[in-house]
């Protein structure tokens, strides 16, 4: 490493474990190699502050530093024989010689970043690896069709008794999987970042429209002096209620179409498809049974002989 480890680190050679460790950890997320990939400054830097925390981290060989026992690189130094050979136990971590492991030996990188970068969890009790990352959860929350269109805020119960609040984005569709950050399963000894937790949405089926792809279907009820005559009649959709134009002499079965009132898949919205229906009173009617008996007098059309 050479230098003055302090410097590396930026603290003043009276400061506390503490104070060292925290300057250690903020550098070291600053210039982990994760953070920045292919950055050769920032892992050169990254290598020295690790070595300084290496010896200042450990209270036995930041003695012998400060009393010039050895010197940046761990060295021991030899007086009177102008410095010290190369190679031994306390050799520079990342030189030819060195007998450390990137100079890691002395620092519990768990304990340091609580797993920020998501590693591996340690094997065998060997100090310096990354804690496990949490394992991600997933569920499954049914939404109605007004939810996914317009968008809306759900709560989720998990099995271990959690709840969460889990917010519908507008034109949310059948099956997309909502993450929620941090929610997952806790990190190894509560240390590590937490799992995510995996939402997969699913609509529920409607008592009034059914999906056909992007398209919603309906039938419309409509009464017979409508249907003859037209006329303009209100229309169900998943927004709210409109007002739809009915040509004179619709038929029943004939499909009207509104246009961007549908659902959504792939981010694209369909339409609403509303199947006409005529409907007669429940009651008997005076005046429409008599034009229906002098239509049949006069043989007026009967569809099953044209």
């Amino acid at each position: 490493m050479a230098g003055d480890p302090y410097k590396e680190l930026g603290v003043s050679r009276g400061a506390s474990a503490d104070e060292i460790k925290k300057a250690f950890r903020k550098l070291a997320k600053e210039l982990h190699p994760d953070k920045n990939p292919g950055n050769r400054e920032a892992d050169e830097r990254f290598k020295r502050v690790t070595a300084a925390f290496d010896l200042l981290g450990d209270a036995g060989k930041r003695a012998k530093f400060d009393r010039g026992e050895i010197d940046a690189d761990g060295r021991e130094q030899f007086r009177g024989f102008g410095g010290g050979a190369r190679g031994g136990p306390g050799g520079n971590p990342f030189g030819q010689g060195g007998a450390q492991r990137g100079g890691f030996e002395n620092i519990d990188l768990d304990e340091l970043f609580g797993g920020m970068f998501g590693g591996g969890a340690r094997s065998g009790g060997q100090r310096g690896g990354f804690a496990a990352r949490g394992a991600d959860v997933k569920a499954t929350l049914e939404i109605s069709l007004e939810d996914s269109i317009s968008g809306a805020t759900r709560r989720i119960q998990f099995s271990d008794g959690r709840t969460l609040d889990v917010t519908i984005p507008k034109g949310a569709a059948d099956g997309q999987v909502i993450r929620l950050r941090g929610q997952g399963a806790p990190g190894a000894a509560g240390r590590s970042e937490a799992g995510d937790a995996l939402i997969t949405l699913k609509l529920a089926p409607h008592p009034v429209f059914h999906r056909d792809g992007a398209d919603l279907t309906m039938d419309l009820p409509v009464s017979l002096p409508d249907a003859v005559l037209g006329g303009k009649v209100p229309v169900r959709t998943p927004e709210g209620t409109v007002s739809m134009t009915i040509p004179p002499g619709s038929n029943s079965g004939k499909v009207l179409r509104l246009k961007g009132r549908g659902a959504f898949v792939g981010g694209k919205r369909g339409d609403l498809l509303a199947k006409l229906m005529i409907l007669l009173p429940d009651s008997a009617d005076e005046g429409l049974t008599r034009v229906a008996q002098e239509m049949r007098d006069k043989g007026a059309y009967r569809p099953w002989r044209d």
